[in-house]
């Protein structure tokens, strides 16, 4: 199921997820548009890990078609992770990390190229960690740290970026400093964003649409309709916990 409507990046039609047959979440629908601004919400446990994994092909779909454009097929879905305590102390240059985004692209090649080289400085720049692109990664802060995989992200795809929970940890002005950039990346770059979300303001402030994952279904549509749906009402009132 390659053909897709212009400017549909990614479509996704009665996903089944899961692991080793056991399935997780299921009758999951939606698509992408080139620009869109998704945030994937849902209570624990309810699949958006899983659904996470199975975009980034780490994890085998249990039933339904995932399509990708050619689009995406040329620039792959970039990955900001949730950090682990050991990645935060992992001891790389910020210029080492940022790189590493063109890894997947460079196969076998044991060198970056000066075309690569040239695209990382450019995002560093971009993402404002140029300063400090000589420092350790592991002596940054944390809001430092979440620019600096951005970066690398970036260099791995200019078409679309999958964040899952770029924000957590954060105090709340570098929250709101990342919210503003992930914006700008959006607005200005015109970089289509899938975020992964517990933050209710910041889903209903600058998503334009939202996908609420539930066990055995979802809702899936622009953030104005799913402010006036039973599962916003409840997710937006406090009735689920969604982190």
């Amino acid at each position: 199921m390659d053909n897709l409507q212009e400017d549909v990046l990614l479509s996704c039609r009665e996903l089944t997820l899961g692991y080793e047959n056991h399935a997780v979440a299921q009758n999951i629908s939606f698509d992408v548009v080139r620009g869109d601004y998704l945030c994937i919400v849902g209570e624990n446990g309810s699949g958006k890990s899983t659904l996470v994994k199975t975009l980034l092909g780490l994890q085998p779909l249990l039933g339904g078609t995932i399509s990708r454009s050619p689009a995406l097929k040329r620039s792959p879905i970039g990955y900001l992770p949730q950090q682990t305590p050991v990645q935060r102390d992992f001891p790389a240059t910020v210029e080492e990390i940022v790189l590493s985004g063109f890894l997947a692209k460079a196969g076998l090649r044991p060198f970056y190229t000066k075309k690569e080289r040239a695209l990382a400085a450019e995002k560093m720049e971009r993402l404002g960690v140029t300063p400090f692109r000589k420092r350790c990664y592991r002596e940054l802060s944390g809001g430092q740290q979440q620019r600096v995989l951005l970066a690398r992200a970036l260099c791995a795809t200019d078409t679309m970026l999958l964040l899952d929970e770029p924000v957590a940890g954060l105090d709340p002005k570098v929250t709101q400093e990342m919210y503003e950039l992930i914006e700008g990346l959006n607005q200005e770059d015109g970089i289509t964003i899938l975020m992964v979300s517990h933050d209710i303001a910041a889903v209903l402030g600058y998503a334009t649409h939202i996908l609420h994952v539930m066990h055995g279904s979802c809702f899936f549509g622009t953030t104005e309709e799913y402010q006036t749906s039973e599962a916003g009402k409840l997710f937006a009132g406090g009735g689920i916990h969604a982190a």
